[in-house]
């Protein structure tokens, strides 16, 4: 696997004990793209811009354009505006350190997450949550290739939802590979069906724009006030897990060395917390293009991207052009958002389960399990009340990710409470960590109560500020009350090469696991507790017994082995 120089294994005499009769599934598997685990260096082959542009393909989604129309027509363009911009600072300012440190230290949002203050079994409540995002945004992206089809093709929407679902599943299958190869083809061609007609309707008919700025929404009022924009940021921080599909291209990036800083740096910004910036665009001009049609479909039809597109071309070519591109433009779009939410919410219910029973059941199951919840979300007419789904999820998707952004930048830099190296392999880590615990459960809980007016209806539209403010208060508070004790079960992991190279870099050095007899880079193995030998992350995970889980205290002598 690795071209590094690789450290022999010295092991006890006969074959290495299998503690998981699943664990030869789970190393096959997960080595197509290092799902579960620490992505190695031998793996991460793309330039810096190339995992980008992949990574960016990601949200292409269509979803933005109903966004911001259904919080343009309800609230006025004004609210609508500084609405999504609002969302969008807090989205960017908290994606920040998430995205640096997957870029960094090559791990997925769960794996951070459990070394920022959740612990090894905590976080299992934000992969649920993560997954939850998956499926619900998955759901919408197929409504809207069904609203797509119905209208290029005639099908019916329990149909159209149907196939929307059923045709991502062959290209999910194959990871990280196929998927780069997806995102970057289907990019250029993306762009331009959707920015052509935006430009040419505010080209030839400046008129569009001003009734758009003067739009006052349907409570007829137009002013900005703090109510409006807060129930439409609560809306658009729905978005805000969307950092953890960006980290699942992120942990790709190549290392950081002082020939690719540059680089490094505009991928990890543009293609991580960056996202945000296009999709505020986006919501922008969902807000634009459905009070264009207003008129013509109706405050009911106009929050769908399928009739939005359909009247921006049809002011800029032939009507029997009009419907395939709005098609078209729809179905590249889902196909490119709905591969990585199946995707990701494939590896967050698969890390969850694996954890929680010590056993793997193949990713393909929870690819699966995923499809299924959001096809049920479709037939259920989501669509139809969507930003009520949007705003109750917002909560507890701006209470995971504020916990884990603030226990970054606060009580790892600042407060230094918390270690600044990420922590994820089983036995290093406590079960739960109360400092992330606490806090998400809090904020998440309160402003949940407030968002179904449990605290009366003026507090409700500030739900998800409660949300934030809570997670960045507690976290911190949180972890001097603890002093920063259930971080780690213990500091040493029994073997003495270092974690990092010389330019803070994962160590490329490799070893051989135990259990399943393969080679993987140090920061993904830790000395056995039953065996003078090395076992790999997964290997712990699926350990039904924890033979080889070090305990708790003391410290085990180092595995020795010579480069080979």
């Amino acid at each position: 696997m690795s071209t590094e120089p690789r450290l022999a294994e010295v092991t006890e005499p006969g074959p290495a004990k299998k503690t998981e009769p699943g664990a030869d599934q789970a190393v096959r598997e997960t080595l197509e793209d290092y799902t579960l685990r620490f992505a190695p260096r031998s793996y991460r082959r793309w330039t810096p811009m190339v995992v980008a542009t992949t990574a960016l393909g990601g949200i292409a989604y269509m979803a933005d354009f109903s966004i911001g129309a259904g919080i343009g027509l309800a609230h006025g363009t004004g609210n609508a505006l500084v609405a999504i911009a609002v969302a969008a600072v807090v989205i960017f300012v908290t994606g920040f350190p998430l995205a640096y440190y997957g870029a960094r230290y090559n791990i997925d949002l769960d794996l951070i997450t459990r070394g920022s203050g959740f612990g090894y079994y905590g976080s299992v409540l934000t992969s649920v949550i993560f997954a939850s995002f998956t499926f619900i945004f998955f759901a919408l992206e197929g409504s809207i290739m069904a609203q797509g089809l119905k209208l290029g093709l005639g099908l019916p929407l329990w149909l159209g939802y149907l196939v929307s679902t059923l045709m991502v599943v062959p290209l999910v299958v194959y990871g990280m590979k196929a998927l780069s190869k997806l995102q970057v083809w289907t990019t250029p061609v993306w762009l331009v069906l959707m920015v052509a007609p935006l430009g040419y309707l505010i080209a030839t008919d400046p008129g569009t724009v001003d009734r758009f700025l003067s739009y006052a929404g349907t409570d007829g009022e137009g002013g900005v006030d703090t109510a409006s924009v807060l129930l439409g940021a609560g809306v658009c921080l729905s978005l805000i897990a969307q950092i953890g599909e960006q980290i699942d291209y992120l942990r790709f990036m190549p290392p950081k060395t002082e020939a690719n800083k540059r680089a490094w740096w505009t991928a990890v910004v543009m293609a991580g917390p960056g996202w945000v910036v296009l999709g505020a665009l986006k919501q922008a001009i969902g807000v634009f293009l459905a009070v264009y049609i207003l008129a013509e479909v109706g405050a009911e039809a106009a929050p769908e991207p399928i009739q939005q597109f359909r009247g921006a071309f049809d002011a800029m070519m032939p009507s029997w052009l009009v419907v395939p591109l709005a098609v078209a433009l729809v179905v590249i779009s889902q196909i490119k958002i709905n591969v990585t939410n199946a995707y990701s919410g494939s590896l967050a219910w698969t890390n969850s389960f694996t954890r929680v029973t010590r056993h793997y059941p193949g990713r393909m199951i929870f690819v699966l399990v995923n499809l299924g919840f959001a096809l049920a979300l479709m037939e259920a007419d989501m669509f139809s009340f969507l930003n009520d789904i949007l705003g109750f999820y917002s909560n507890c998707a701006i209470a995971w990710v504020v916990t884990v952004a603030t226990d970054i930048g606060v009580n790892k830099y600042l407060l230094e409470l918390s270690p600044i190296q990420p922590e994820f392999r089983r036995g290093m880590l406590h079960a739960v960590n109360p400092v992330g615990v606490v806090a998400f459960v809090a904020a998440s809980g309160l402003s949940i109560a407030m968002y179904f007016h449990a605290l009366g209806d003026t507090l409700q539209p500030y739900s998800p500020v409660a949300a934030a403010v809570i997670a960045f208060v507690l976290t911190p508070i949180m972890a001097i009350v603890t002093r920063g004790r259930y971080y780690l079960r213990r500091t040493d992991d029994g073997i003495t090469e270092p974690l990092l190279d010389a330019d803070g870099n994962p160590s490329a050095v490799t070893y051989q696991c135990h259990v399943c007899r393969e080679d993987f880079e140090r920061p993904d193995v830790a000395a056995c507790a039953t065996h003078d030998a090395v076992v790999c992350s997964l290997c712990l995970s699926t350990d039904g017994v924890g033979d080889h889980v070090l305990p708790d205290v003391g410290r085990r002598p180092s595995p020795r082995g010579s480069a080979a």
